[in-house]
């Protein structure tokens, strides 16, 4: 690692997977431009139905973003002035904002320190007159417990709303992220493991009367137009996204095993070294993880993340500050300790690249280049 470094590995390259997959993006594309009809047509309809399928879940409603598929979620459930919802603080925080946008509380529990995820027996404790959903976060791709957190909501009468903005194609016993739940929620983000060239989102679900609000919150609450049922918003995803979203959906198992076997060299490279790994994919573990991200944990991370900077290794950090302790939440109170793992996890966490175009000798390099600053200690 001495002398001059001509490396430049950046922690995502979107230019390499539209190189990838750019033939058919523009015959889409081009499909879109011709046909002149760019908003709720076939496209979206047709994407709405090969999500559903990928999903096996009944219903696909697309929407402008991850964010407005939360938030347009919570008001289909009824969700306002006065409830509270259960989450976690070491997520994006879009998360906690549709909660607030709706008029709600957001009440954050602590995570298991394995998996970073919402930890189900704090979920309990947190459970009041007012709760009325949990939003469940997969953070990373990887999956919460969600058997326990199904018991608890059935147990309790409470929704549930699934996060799964990171979790495409993840899958808990066999079921896919976001199938679980009342509601399910994903973001197309162009970084997702199926993303956009924009914003966009969609929701999935097995009610029908769930989907039949969600459709009409996303559109004016129109019936059909200049017919409005309830009062609602503009949040569609347009035509040339959704087609462009339908020919990267045929290949989302394919990049998401690539994104899986990246993941297998960084463990294979980074093991025996003073630093903790995400949860790994094994036939022992239900849990099937999309790796959309590959963090690694350390009281080192500030160091490391400089040495790799040296380096020509760009990486990031998910998420600095819990959503709890940032000034836009300076109003919420939380119980002294009562986030410690969330807190301490925040400080720790150091995200490698990964995205399913890196290659073999990429993952190698970081990982030589982490081996390296232990060994200069």
């Amino acid at each position: 690692m001495n002398g001059k470094n001509n490396q430049n590995i950046a922690f995502q390259d979107l230019k390499r997977l539209h190189k990838r997959y750019r033939s058919g993006i523009e015959i889409s594309i081009q499909r879109v431009l011709d046909r002149g009809w760019f908003i709720l047509g076939k496209e979206v309809e047709g994407f709405e139905r090969e999500f559903s399928c990928y999903n096996n879940v009944k219903h696909t409603v697309t929407v402008g973003s991850g964010t407005e598929a939360l938030k347009l979620s919570l008001e289909a459930l009824e969700i306002s002035k006065g409830d509270e919802v259960i989450t976690v603080s070491n997520t994006f925080i879009a998360t906690a904002l549709s909660i607030s946008v709706v008029g709600s509380t957001p009440i954050f529990v602590d995570i298991n320190e394995e998996d970073y995820n919402i930890n189900p027996d704090e979920i309990e404790k947190a459970i009041t007159k007012k709760t009325k959903a949990i939003m469940v976060v997969h953070l990373n791709g990887y999956v919460a417990e969600m058997d326990k957190i199904m018991d608890i909501a059935k147990r309790y009468k409470i929704y549930v709303i699934e996060d799964a903005c990171q979790a495409h194609g993840s899958e808990y016993r066999g079921k896919k992220a976001g199938t679980f739940g009342d509601l399910g929620c994903f973001s197309f983000y162009p970084t997702k493991n199926l993303g956009a060239y924009g914003d966009g989102g969609a929701i999935v679900t097995n009610n029908k009367m769930l989907a039949e609000k969600v459709r009409l919150l996303r559109n004016y609450g129109q019936m059909s137009k200049y017919y409005h049922k309830i009062k609602g918003y503009n949040s569609r995803l347009d035509e040339i996204q959704a087609a462009i979203l339908r020919v990267k959906l045929k290949y989302l198992d394919e990049m998401n095993q690539r994104r899986v076997a990246l993941a297998e060299l960084y463990f294979e490279n980074l093991k025996n070294l003073p630093i903790s790994l995400p949860p790994r994919n094994s036939s022992a573990d239900p849990r099937r993880h999309n790796y959309y991200l590959f963090p690694i944990a350390t009281d080192k991370r500030d160091d490391i993340q400089k040495f790799l900077k040296k380096n020509g290794v760009d990486t990031q950090i998910h998420f600095p500050v819990p959503i709890h302790l940032q000034q836009a939440y300076k109003e919420i109170r939380v119980h002294k300790n009562s986030l410690s793992i969330t807190e301490h996890m925040c400080e720790k966490i150091l995200s490698l690249p990964m995205y399913s175009e890196l290659t073999k000798n990429e993952v190698e390099y970081v990982s030589n280049s982490i081996k390296k600053y232990f060994l200069q200690e």
